[in-house]
């Protein structure tokens, strides 16, 4: 059974009420939901997954619905399969692409829908169909315009192999790092929003293919739009075609192009505000957070860095003839982290609040452990391989420092001084 607990990731709601999906449907004619499946080549599992989707609807949800298949450039029996089962159901229509793209055919087909609420699942129907009412009701009643299934939050009952698990874990954490997302789960099949936020969203999400969701989210979010997640079972499918190596590479692009188009101002998220505002999603423009400040945050991570280092080298000569190279290193990088958490908390993310300082510390002597990890390591491998002159071992301690300090950045950003954290 899936727990209906939820939350929206955004703060205070900043707008009018807003009108009913289910009363704007009645007035004008339509479904109240349009459900997107995108598929490609999926001609063993279309039909099933269809009619057991429709049942559901039917019998389960207590509005007017329409479900969508969307037909990614197949090459098998998928489209006369989505095509048998339109003419089967005066619910279900089919729509086909020429070219490949979960995006792609998200796009076309949100953007040409006349619900008021559209979504989308994945054909494997992995999401329990029991999280679609929780999922869609707060977009009815206009309290959140967009919703998510996650299978990170609590209450979530998730079965899939470790392999993907962690991969999903360090994707999202990724995106809190670099991106300052506050959202949970970006890539779960099982999505939702009100067609009238869709309309100012959709022109500015580039990406076509896996990287879609994601980046759709993190415009919703930066805009002050309230994005509302719902705890999910969900079994993975031992069949899925999802290429993961691919998959991460433009994962990994797309994060890229958003921190470079947040920075420089390419993603113009003032005119999309200003959009939602006149067109009542948003009451007013929203403090927006997150990677408008992240190169100001490198820059000030980079300052205290430089002088954390200069203390860590200086304490680390200074000690060195007394106590040997190993001791050294560890008394110095252990003064010089808790400084360096103190500092970065207060001057690189703006973190005051003297409440949960030393939870914050303990969390900053994790990141120190690794940091510790890496230098000593490095130190190890040096002189396992032959007696090193003391120039070669600073040369190693800076390279070592320098992977340390990312990865410092990236823990300290994405975890001990989260903003979701750090503001509970």
């Amino acid at each position: 059974m899936t727990t209906i607990a939820s939350r929206a990731t955004s703060g205070p709601d900043t707008r009018h009420a807003r009108p009913n999906a289910a009363t704007i449907a009645r007035e004008q004619g339509v479904p109240v939901l349009d459900v997107v499946v995108p598929v490609y080549n999926e001609q063993a599992a279309l039909a099933d997954s269809i009619q057991r989707l429709h049942e559901h609807l039917s019998t389960q949800f207590p509005y007017s619905f329409r479900i969508t298949i969307a037909d990614n450039a197949s090459i098998d029996d998928t489209p006369s399969i989505a095509a048998a089962l339109a003419a089967e159901f005066d619910e279900v229509r089919s729509m086909r692409l020429e070219q490949k793209g979960r995006g792609r055919a998200l796009h076309a087909v949100w953007s040409t829908s006349d619900a008021p609420v559209v979504a989308y699942m994945d054909v494997d129907l992995s999401t329990d169909l029991a999280a679609l009412a929780p999922l869609i009701a707060p977009l009815i009643s206009g309290h959140s315009d967009l919703a998510i299934g996650t299978r990170l939050g609590r209450g979530s009952r998730v079965v899939r192999g470790t392999k993907r698990e962690v991969i999903s874990r360090c994707y999202n954490f990724l995106l809190r790092s670099t991106l300052s997302a506050r959202f949970s789960d970006a890539q779960c099949g099982f999505k939702a929003m009100r067609a009238d936020v869709a309309e100012h969203l959709l022109p500015l999400v580039v990406d076509t293919g896996w990287f879609f969701d994601t980046e759709l989210l993190v415009l919703a979010e930066r805009s002050g739009l309230r994005i509302h997640e719902v705890p999910v079972d969900w079994i993975d499918d031992p069949d899925s075609r999802v290429d993961i190596v691919a998959t991460a590479k433009a994962d990994l692009v797309g994060i890229a192009r958003l921190v470079r188009g947040f920075a420089s101002g390419a993603v113009p998220m003032k005119v999309l505000t200003a959009q939602l505002v006149a067109a009542g999603a948003l009451d007013r423009p929203t403090t927006q957070h997150g990677s408008p400040t992240l190169l100001r945050q490198a820059v000030r991570f980079g300052a205290v860095g430089v002088v954390s280092t200069a203390a860590y080298l200086l304490l680390f000569l200074l000690l060195h003839g007394a106590i040997g190279a190993q001791a050294a290193n560890l008394v110095a990088l252990l003064i010089t982290a808790i400084a360096n958490t103190a500092a970065n908390g207060r001057f690189t993310f703006g973190v005051r609040e003297r409440a949960g300082a030393v939870k914050r510390q303990f969390e900053g002597l994790v990141v120190f452990g690794i940091g510790l990890a890496l230098t000593s390591g490095s130190l190890a491998l040096l002189h396992s391989v032959s007696e090193a002159p003391r120039w070669v071992e600073l040369g190693v301690l800076v390279l070592a420092n320098l992977v340390a300090t990312v990865v410092r950045f990236v823990l300290l950003r994405g975890w001990v001084f989260h903003p979701r954290r750090t503001s509970e």
